[in-house]
């Protein structure tokens, strides 16, 4: 079987999909990546083809201003426009010889039309519970809209959600599902995420409610089998003292100064700091004794060395330090990542930082918290029901219902 994983976003999209790629791999099927340029070369050095998708996220993210009032209606539709045109124009060459293509996330518009187009099947998956609907909770706000209305119920806000799908997104991709030869669609957000979309989150960190209002497969979340060794530097800076806090951001923006003022409440608290310079451009404030920035890490071989991880709550994130059992501070920025810093306090593996700007003080109080022995062997305890065959299980099920002839529909 040749399986096309294709997905718009950052590493916290990207990389899912080539646990999933390695897995089925393993089980002697070909997997193809269509991801954006930035992760090419270190996928195509594990030996997976890819299929540049869109421009350079980094350099993108890179010239942002840090802070930036929301898009427009108009910008956002432009917006929208490109990103469908450029998946129409993208995926249907990537996915040439291919019997599946499986879109990951909210920007995976047209991949289910593509699919359509060369009449092959196609799996939806999303990497947290929240962005699927369910009476159980509000959607996430990604249309430009403010917190949802909690007065107005949930099935309700998810009605109100599927609206502005079809308002913000139907128009383009029906236009370009009319120059491909398919019949419109007039639901959106079903026709994306199916009526059985996929759920690569851990059960024990982020379940899919129950009662289930739509029939969700949960896999576990794919998390990468390999642990690549850390930078010698890395290693010596670890193997010298006590285990130190980590802070990062990945491939998002960051609060203003969070790496200096980490580093500040390390040091208060007596701790060496490890700063993950990441998209954001983090360092700290000076190149004082026990402070080491970092360009990357594997952060399976890295958070169970230190003492403590901040972090913007991503999924992928959130995931590792918690299967390290390793205490969180979470400052959630946008979408999902709300959700995973209530779950790190709901779970009592860690806090979540007020909304207000993080500040030294804030942060040393935050840490002072989780790095008690209450919190500690709490996450130790949960990290014991976290799963890592979930890349695994997908491959698995995708192989299987490949063999039984039931991907397409």
């Amino acid at each position: 079987m040749r399986v096309l994983l294709s997905t718009i976003g950052t590493r916290g999209e990207v990389q899912p999909m080539v646990a999933l790629a390695v897995e089925l791999r393993a089980l002697g099927h070909e997997a193809r990546l269509c991801v954006p340029p930035d992760f090419r070369e270190w996928i195509e050095r594990l030996g997976f083809p890819v299929v540049p998708i869109g421009p350079e996220l980094r350099a993108v993210a890179s010239a942002a201003p840090r802070v930036q009032a929301p898009p427009t209606p108009e910008q956002r539709r432009r917006m929208i426009e490109g990103t469908i045109a450029v998946q129409f124009a993208t995926i249907p060459a990537a996915a040439e010889g291919c019997d599946v293509i499986v879109g990951g996330g909210a920007m995976s518009m047209a991949a289910r039309s593509v699919a359509e187009q060369l009449g092959i099947g196609y799996v939806y998956v999303s990497y947290c519970p929240v962005t699927l609907p369910s009476s159980h909770h509000a959607p996430v706000p990604v249309w430009g809209q403010g917190p949802a209305d909690a007065t107005a119920g949930n099935r309700a806000l998810w009605a109100e959600d599927a609206r502005r799908w079809n308002g913000t997104v139907g128009a383009a991709l029906n236009a370009h599902r009319a120059s491909a030869g398919l019949a419109p669609v007039t639901d959106t957000r079903r026709h994306m995420f199916t009526d059985r979309p996929w759920l690569a989150a851990d059960p024990a960190l982020g379940p899919w409610p129950e009662p289930a209002d739509i029939d969700v497969v949960q896999t576990g979340a794919w998390i990468l089998p390999e642990r690549r060794p850390l930078p010698p530097e890395l290693e010596k800076f670890l193997d010298d003292g006590e285990p130190p806090i980590y802070v990062g951001f990945g491939s998002i923006r960051a609060p203003e100064g969070i790496a200096a003022a980490v580093t500040d409440a390390a040091r208060a608290l007596g701790r060496r700091v490890v700063v993950l310079r990441g998209w954001a451009g983090l360092s700290p404030a000076d190149d004082g004794p026990g402070c080491l920035a970092i360009d990357e890490a594997d952060q399976r071989a890295l958070f169970p060395r230190v003492a403590a991880v901040v972090h913007h709550g991503g999924a992928g994130t959130t995931t590792a330090a918690a299967l390290a059992g390793t205490p969180q501070v979470v400052l959630p920025q946008h979408y999902d990542q709300h959700y995973w810093a209530r779950r790190v306090g709901e779970l009592g593996i860690g806090t979540a930082h007020p909304p207000a700007a993080p500040t030294a003080e804030s942060l040393t109080t935050a840490l002072s918290q989780v790095l008690g022995p209450g919190v500690a062997a709490r996450a130790g305890a949960v990290a014991r029901e976290v799963r890592t065959d979930g890349a695994a299980a997908a491959a698995r099920r995708l192989v299987a219902m490949g063999a039984e002839g039931t991907l397409r529909g």
